[in-house]
């Protein structure tokens, strides 16, 4: 009988039940579980491992620069410690499989269970975690019983995160014309005048000059700045 019952289907099995005398279809649980809780597997996904890791810093970055406003930072250090955890104790990139316990995670950042939740629980108020409650149901005897399980988690994109802005980004790229490029050199006036202004002599301004020797103008200045050097100074 036992084993007959167990290969039908669990809809056929309450029916059945309903109509047999002395049986009770009630349902009991080991222990309490959530009413939210998927019993359906819950599909996990594959992951960049270097993508995962930019989200993290990302994280650290804007916990850093919120400090100011929020005791701890915007995600806290114990939810900096736990988001660590998951990214990189936990997450298996391959499949994407994410679903530690509470005490895991607990022993792993040496934090306590109920920090744990907490910080779980800011790191999905801010978006960046999300997770599925799971349960487990199993056939014993005459009655189901219903077993919490861990929790099945994901981390989520910097553009599901709730109030975050990302840093705008720095200079532009040259132009592709642009690469290789010597750096432009400024005119000889300009060299002359900042030569002078750096205290070297009329000497070293003039000689400066010379070198343009396509420029009279040029020349012009060399010969006044080599003669203005060459005269005697003035006495007061």
């Amino acid at each position: 009988m036992k084993s007959l019952v167990s290969m039908l289907g669990a809809s056929t099995r309450r029916n059945l039940f309903r109509t047999l005398p002395g049986i009770s279809t009630k349902t009991y649980a080991a222990w309490p579980v959530w009413s939210d809780s998927a019993r359906k597997p819950v599909p996990f996904y594959p992951v960049s491992k270097k993508l995962t890791n930019v989200w993290y810093q990302k994280a650290r970055t804007w916990n850093r620069t919120k400090a100011a406003r929020r005791y701890g930072g915007t995600l806290g250090s114990a939810g900096i410690r736990v988001l660590e955890a998951l990214v990189y104790d936990f997450l298996n990139y391959s499949t994407g499989q994410l679903d530690p316990s509470y005490e895991g995670l607990a022993r792993k950042t040496g934090l306590g269970r109920s920090t744990v939740w907490r910080a779980l629980a800011r790191l999905k108020e801010l978006g960046i975690v999300h997770w599925v409650r799971r349960c487990t149901a199993e056939w014993i005897d005459d009655h189901y019983e219903l077993r919490q399980d861990t929790n099945a988690y994901a981390v989520q994109p910097p553009t599901q995160w709730r109030g975050f802005t990302d840093p705008k980004p720095g200079a532009p790229a040259p132009h592709p014309s642009a690469w290789g490029a010597a750096t432009p050199i400024p005119d000889v006036f300009e060299q002359a005048v900042l030569e002078r202004r750096s205290g070297g002599s009329l000497t070293a301004v003039a000689r400066v000059l010379a070198t343009d020797d396509r420029s009279p103008l040029a020349q012009a200045f060399a010969r006044f700045a080599r003669t203005m050097a060459a005269s005697p100074p003035k006495k007061g």
